[in-house]
């Protein structure tokens, strides 16, 4: 039969691609919505558990429930609660090992019966290990064996088959956020813990880089007297590439900067400025941060004051700066 036989032969759908799309969203919302009041006495149990564990959250399933657990096993990990994903399948062939005495073991099943994992349980309890059971089968050989029972049943799919796990999966795994996420609230969580997961992301270098991480030192701090000749300090600005540079007593203290734009401005007024000293362009009072201050803050700074560059002081202000930090060097670290 040619293709466009076959087109010919094809039934209509009975529901148009919106209705479609629609109907899927409105039963998983649904799904997700009836867990609340599922939310009682045996998933607080479940959360004390994993609290009072020494060990780590072992999370567990196949197939679709698998690729659930995954995500719920990466979520913990990134709130504080030490967890990983074990295959079952791989676990009856030697992973197992992976699993201590005080480990939390969070199996998924929808219908509780899954062979793989079934298959693992009996060692699970001999290793000592808690067993918490997400299953849409109250009834099931998981469910019985395990230590807490959190019931992740649906009235229905969303697929029209039935076939199909979608409402089940998207429910499991709402109710593995739950875990996580009271879990994290229950420890204490606070985004500089976040951060320390997330060393790549952007809130991880907003809370853990500090201006000292990528402030200019040394020799490259672009500093001049007051008395120096602008010529010079020209000259300085230059070498040093920063568009600015500070302007110091003789004992080192700073007394104010002069950037490229101080510079323009000057030249539009019609001064002479190879003909005066540093201490008369400056501009008094600069803006100041520590060394310790995360970069974010300075970069806070630098967008209320319009300004791209800071001098940066020990933490006891003490003279003189310590390092300058330039708006670029905060972007090109990623923090914006």
């Amino acid at each position: 039969m040619q293709w466009q036989e076959l087109e010919k032969a094809r039934i209509k759908p009975i529901m148009s691609i919106r209705e479609t799309a629609k109907k899927v969203i409105q039963a998983e919302a649904q799904a997700v919505a009836a867990l609340s009041e599922r939310i009682d006495a045996s998933f607080e149990k479940a959360v004390e558990i994993i609290l009072a564990s020494h060990g780590r959250v072992v999370v567990s399933g196949m197939g679709k429930s698998g690729l659930i657990g995954q995500k719920i096993a990466s979520t913990m990990a990134s709130t504080g609660t030490p967890a990983f994903f074990l295959h079952p399948a791989e676990g009856i062939h030697g992973d197992l090992g992976m699993i201590m005495k005080g480990d939390v073991v969070i199996a998924i099943s929808n219908s509780g019966e899954t062979e793989e994992l079934l298959r693992i349980l009996p060692v699970v309890k001999r290793l000592g290990a808690s067993l918490i059971a997400m299953s849409g089968n109250p009834d099931s050989t998981l469910s019985r064996m395990a230590d807490v029972y959190l019931d992740v049943s649906v009235s229905e799919e969303a697929c029209p088959l039935g076939l199909a796990p979608t409402s089940s999966t998207t429910a499991t795994l709402a109710m593995g956020d739950a875990l996580a996420v009271a879990l994290l609230v229950q420890r204490g969580f606070k985004e500089e813990d976040f951060a320390i997961f997330h060393p790549g992301g952007s809130l991880g270098k907003k809370l853990l880089l500090r201006v000292e991480d990528l402030m200019h030192s040394g020799e490259s701090i672009p500093l001049v007297t007051e008395e120096t000749q602008m010529q010079e300090a020209l000259f300085v600005i230059t070498a040093k590439g920063l568009g600015v540079t500070g302007v110091t007593d003789r004992d080192g203290n700073l007394l104010g900067v002069i950037t490229d734009g101080d510079l323009r401005r000057a030249l539009e007024r019609g001064e002479e400025i190879l003909k005066i000293t540093a201490g008369s362009l400056m501009r008094r009072g600069p803006k100041r941060i520590l060394r310790t201050d995360l970069a974010a803050a300075a970069l806070q700074t630098m967008e209320r004051y319009a300004i791209t560059s800071l001098f940066v002081f020990d933490d006891d202000g003490s003279q003189p700066p310590c390092g300058v930090i330039h708006l670029h060097d905060i972007l090109k670290a990623g923090i914006a």
